[in-house]
């Protein structure tokens, strides 16, 4: 079978950035009380003409330019997100358009913030025989916020990262993946209306029905629970000791919570890598936004373990051990002016 692992990188986070002081007011805090409570400074939010294909095109487009591919070079693209830009088509196929992938097919992939890790396994199937695969996470929360609900409305950013998966040599590439559900805690995370169970109305909205909802302690006492078991199962499959980790790129929910939870993981030699105080957390974007700012900082080297873990409502986890073998970035990592051209068609 044909090794398969990360060729390339990229990532977006819209222009507009939004301190804790702008919206502490409406949730009934200070700024300070935030960044004590969350380890965030400040988000991104995407202007109003922005939905979440437009944020994922670019970040797609990015990872393209930084492995010298063009959209004809994809066989798949795979879009994470909770936040479609409709219930349909998928997110996906609206990317596959913007980018002018004409060749490739086009799913979406809804684990929430787990999602990244979710499609980077879904596509490492499509591709197991060869071509390559566009896996993208891009989420918008900033719509679904309500701004008075200080649970939610101070954690969340927009955002989105992807990558370009493919052959890789001989050794490299993912190492193994867990994939768990919970569903018997579903109820710790959603959006209950809009969906075939409570469809939009005029009473839906009006009860907020439509703006996420969390129950912040028990996700926490979850992710404490179970996010450790599944990196130890992961490993254990893999065939790795704990020490072979150099590297753990988690889903940034809170940056409080993530120091504590690294602290308590046993892995020795992994660098932390947190994002969460500059973008908040970006739903199933978060994962791959922070890959690509620690790719592009120069922290991963070519044979480096990398290890990534996310957990989001279902309740899900995902954890994936991964040989690197992406190259440094080449050619125009910033492809402004593309960028422009695909922000608000």
């Amino acid at each position: 079978m044909i090794d398969i692992g990360i060729l390339s990188t990229g990532s977006y986070l819209p222009d507009r950035v939004v301190p804790n002081a702008e919206i502490a007011p409406a949730a009934g805090v200070d700024a300070a009380w935030i960044e004590r409570k969350t380890g965030i400074r400040e988000r991104r939010h995407a202007a109003p003409g922005q939905a979440t294909s437009n944020l994922a095109a670019i970040a797609a487009d990015r990872a393209l330019l930084a492995a010298g591919l063009s959209p004809d070079d994809v066989d798949h693209v795979v879009v994470a997100t909770s936040t479609p830009d409709h219930p349909q088509p998928a997110t996906a196929s609206l990317v596959q358009h913007l980018i002018g992938a004409r060749s490739a097919s086009a799913v979406d992939v809804n684990a929430v913030c787990s999602g990244f890790v979710y499609a980077l396994e879904m596509a490492r199937g499509l591709v197991r025989d060869g071509g390559r695969a566009l896996v993208i996470g891009a989420d918008i929360y900033s719509r679904i916020l309500d701004v008075r609900d200080r649970k939610t409305s101070i954690l969340f950013g927009d955002g989105a990262g992807a990558v370009v998966l493919g052959p890789v040599p001989a050794g490299g590439g993912v190492i193994g993946t867990r994939l768990r559900g919970h569903g018997d805690a579903h109820r710790l995370i959603g959006v209950r209306a809009g969906g075939s169970r409570l469809p939009a109305s005029v009473r839906s909205v009006l009860d907020g029905e439509h703006f996420f909802r969390m129950d912040g302690r028990g996700v926490r006492e979850f992710v404490n629970g179970h996010v450790p078991d599944a990196i130890s199962h992961a490993l254990r499959e893999s065939g790795l000791p704990a020490t072979a980790v150099d590297h753990l790129v988690p889903h940034q929910a809170n940056g409080v919570m993530l120091r504590e939870l690294g602290e308590a993981l046993d892995l020795p030699n992994a660098a932390l890598h947190l994002t969460v105080d500059r973008f908040a957390n970006t739903g199933a974007a978060s994962v791959p936004i922070t890959l690509d700012a620690a790719h592009r900082a120069g922290a991963l080297s070519v044979g480096d373990v990398v290890l990534l873990a996310a957990f989001g409502g279902g309740m899900n986890l995902g954890v994936t051990l991964c040989r690197w073998t992406a190259t440094p970035p080449r050619g125009d990592l910033d492809g402004r002016h593309r960028a422009d051209a695909l922000s608000h068609r």
